[in-house]
């Protein structure tokens, strides 16, 4: 995944996947998603996390399961 939208650095929570340049946990935005919540209240607890940057990440993960899926 492009390394502009995800990073991963030991000494940053413990090396989760964060969006780059924050603290903020990938997996918070996926979390959201599955519970009640939706993109907006993930944004509105986040506001460093951008709604283009968001986007983006579940469109990367979206086209990396299609590209797995046909591998598989």
């Amino acid at each position: 995944m492009d390394t502009s939208l995800i990073s991963r650095n030991p000494e940053i929570m413990s090396g989760a996947l964060c969006f780059t340049g924050t603290r903020v946990l990938v997996k918070n935005l996926f979390d959201y998603l599955e519970g009640a919540s939706s993109l907006e209240d993930f944004l509105e607890d986040f506001p460093s996390i951008s709604r283009e940057k968001a986007v983006a990440v579940l469109e990367a993960a979206r086209e990396r399961l299609s590209a797995d899926a046909l591998t598989a």
